[in-house]
């Protein structure tokens, strides 16, 4: 059967690639294949996860090209040398201009680590979220899959958790709890239902 290839792009410990990684491997991802892992930085953990799970990686980092739009460029290239035709965001901390998101439409899905609309768009990543969650004082914080367009965290929503805050949590605590109880359910579960489209599409 033919699968749906799919691009991680990484920034840092790569979390979520391994839990989509070890959906893969229970499969749970029927009509996809992490095909890439492409790194924002040489340095990432995540390029030891691709590495340990034989799954090919590359770095392409922002600051080495003299604009956003000749690195996007690189970026397009490898993915379409790579018969890439979907793209996980997974802890990816360059930006993506409305060029390269424009160019992939309903092919590129972000994991937010709250309920969007809340705690979401500039500013709101990693810690901040859960930081801003606890400040506020809601009770009830959780992740979010959606498509990603031109706008940070404005695309449409694929999935949502819900995951409760405790008498006592840190941002520390709340991030853990956040990705076991919804991110590492989540994501497998969105991309496999974004590669079934696609596969449906073809």
């Amino acid at each position: 059967m033919l699968k749906t290839k799919i691009a991680v792009f990484v920034s840092g410990g790569g979390t979520n690639l391994q839990a989509l990684i070890d959906a893969e491997k229970r499969g749970e991802i029927p009509n996809g294949e992490i095909a890439l892992v492409l790194a924002s930085n040489d340095g990432a953990y995540a390029l030891t996860r691709a590495a340990e799970n034989g799954i090919k990686s590359v770095v392409v980092k922002r600051r080495e090209f003299p604009s956003q739009a000749i690195y996007e460029k690189k970026m397009k290239d490898i993915l379409a040398e790579n018969g890439i035709e979907m793209i996980v965001l997974a802890g990816f901390m360059s930006l993506l201009s409305e060029d390269f998101t424009a160019a992939y439409p309903k092919r590129i899905v972000n994991i937010h680590p709250s309920l969007i609309p809340s705690f979401c768009g500039k500013g709101f990543y990693g810690l901040h979220v859960h930081e801003a969650a606890l400040e506020y004082g809601v009770k009830v914080t959780g992740a979010t899959v959606h498509y990603v367009n031109e706008i940070p965290d404005g695309g449409e929503i694929i999935l949502q958790k819900a995951v409760e805050i405790l008498e006592g949590d840190t941002p520390e605590l709340l991030q853990r709890r956040v990705m076991e109880e919804a991110e590492w359910v989540l994501l497998p579960k969105a991309v496999e239902m974004v590669a079934q489209k696609l596969q449906k599409g073809n």
